[in-house]
């Protein structure tokens, strides 16, 4: 026996494709099969999986369950639930070697998908082209793995909470704050959490709906924050918190509507943490706003500038001891006092803590920020066998820069002038370049624009319409 993938489902981070065209039961109990063999041969013998909200999900959970069982492993089921939850069950348990979390993520309804921990580490790149290749050559273990039920929503919440210790009880309990869970996998934990936070409290879409029939849970698309900017206005609220589809990135804005983008919550985040542990390395990725770096830098820390996606983000923490990560798509992830994996629910909270330690309300420290010009994410189709290609031509023609120039090609290319900035990059996940420009005034964003536009003529390629994620 062995099982091929639809090439399209073996990702960069995670596996994903859409139900009943490229992603079925099958599907799903290979992943099992062949997940379950290679943690047995690395020496682990125990899998937690968890599952969100969307309709097949509970299908596919079923499959993986005796995908892995069939393998010798034994499967610990926590259920529906958030994705940090169970990458908590995977952290939290010396008894667990593994964890693989049905997900859709903010794709549409009808995704889904899977991401992985293996042995305490994001488990993509290689892994997952070695996974098929297992797969597709049936070089399966054999056995009968129990399974077992767990529920671990409590204890989640609980350690959840230890977030908030040691702050002032009175700065809490006056704070006033909306939450939307978008119909999302975030929602039962959510309503858990805010029963017992102190202040005053406001929830949206709570209720688990995979049809998410409110709007598409993508905190990152302003258009998605419109029901939680009215609860904010409508109640007078001091900020607002709100999730994607499976609850490990975070979206916020102040008590005036604005939003707080994903490097902006970090330079909030960054001044909390670094008052606590001066000289800490802080990592962002290069989508992220020079006002960060700087920041950081101010207030006595280390910055990193490394690559976009939460797999390497992760891993780059793990190298350099970074106690905080995060990234402009809102995954943000702490290993202070928290166990280094991207938790918005746990973010939400660190959030209300940072306001409480700095004795600042949420709006005063996002009005405080340097007001930056810049443009959002562009992305736009190339040819996939183009993206890498054309994003290597520019390098060679930048070299190392020039005067008052420079070039940083982490991830892509990055090029630095004395008044902003600007980004491109090949999308890991699709075909498609991304592009992306900040500057002092409206005259550099189009100026770092046009220069953009000359780097990608030269290659032959425009900046045309924009594609969606």
């Amino acid at each position: 026996m062995s099982h091929t993938f639809d090439p399209t489902i073996l990702r960069e981070y995670d596996i994903r494709g859409v139900i009943g065209e490229t992603l079925e039961a099958d599907d799903a109990r290979a992943i099992g099969r062949s997940f379950g063999s290679m943690l047995r041969r690395a020496g682990g013998s125990t899998v937690a999986v968890g599952y969100d909200g969307r309709v097949s999900s509970p299908m596919l959970e079923h499959a993986l369950v005796e995908g892995l069982a069939a393998s010798g492993c034994n499967v610990v089921r926590i259920g529906m639930g958030a994705t940090p939850m169970l990458y908590f069950a995977e952290a939290s348990s010396e008894q667990v070697d593994g964890g693989i979390q049905i997900t859709g993520s903010h794709n549409p309804p009808n995704y889904n998908g899977f991401k992985m921990v293996f042995q305490g580490r994001p488990f993509f790149g290689r892994d997952i082209q070695d996974l098929g290749a297992v797969s597709a050559a049936g070089d399966w273990m054999d056995g009968t793995g129990s399974i077992a039920d767990l529920d671990i929503l409590d204890t989640y919440v609980t350690r959840m909470l230890a977030a908030l210790d040691g702050i002032d009880g009175e700065a809490l309990a006056g704070m006033k704050i909306g939450w939307d869970a978008g119909n999302g996998a975030a929602g039962p934990a959510l309503e858990k959490l805010v029963a017992r936070l102190p202040g005053e409290h406001h929830l949206l879409f709570t209720e688990v709906d995979g049809h998410f029939p409110n709007h598409h849970p993508d905190p990152t698309v302003e258009a998605n924050l419109a029901d939680l900017k009215a609860l904010v206005a409508g109640k007078n609220l001091d900020f607002g918190v709100a999730f994607d589809g499976d609850g490990d990135r975070i979206g916020a804005i102040d008590g005036e509507g604005r939003v707080i983008w994903g490097d902006q919550l970090l330079m909030i985040y960054a001044e909390d943490l670094l008052g606590r542990l001066p000289n800490a390395t802080i990592i962002a990725d290069v989508k992220a706003s020079r006002a960060l770096f700087d920041h950081v830098e101010k207030h006595g820390g280390s910055p990193v500038m490394w690559k976009t996606g939460h797999s390497l983000i992760k891993s780059k923490m793990k190298e350099t001891g970074s106690p905080l990560a995060g990234e402009m798509s809102g995954h943000v992830f702490f290993a202070d006092t928290y166990y280094g994996f991207d938790d918005a629910l746990y973010a939400g909270l660190r959030l209300m803590a940072a306001s409480a330690r700095l004795g600042k309300s949420v709006t005063q420290l996002r009005s405080d920020m340097p007001q930056m010009i810049n443009t959002p994410e562009m992305r736009f189709q190339v040819d996939e066998s183009r993206k890498f290609a054309a994003i290597d031509e520019v390098k060679q023609r930048l070299g190392s820069g020039a005067d008052g120039v420079e070039v940083n090609d982490t991830d892509g290319v990055r090029v630095t002038t004395p008044d902003g900035w600007w980004l491109l990059r090949a999308s890991n996940t699709q075909d498609v370049l991304v592009a992306r420009a900040e500057g002092d005034s409206e005259k550099a964003v189009e100026r770092l624009m046009a220069q953009i536009d000359e780097q990608l003529a030269l290659s032959g390629l425009e900046r045309g319409e924009s594609a969606g994620h």
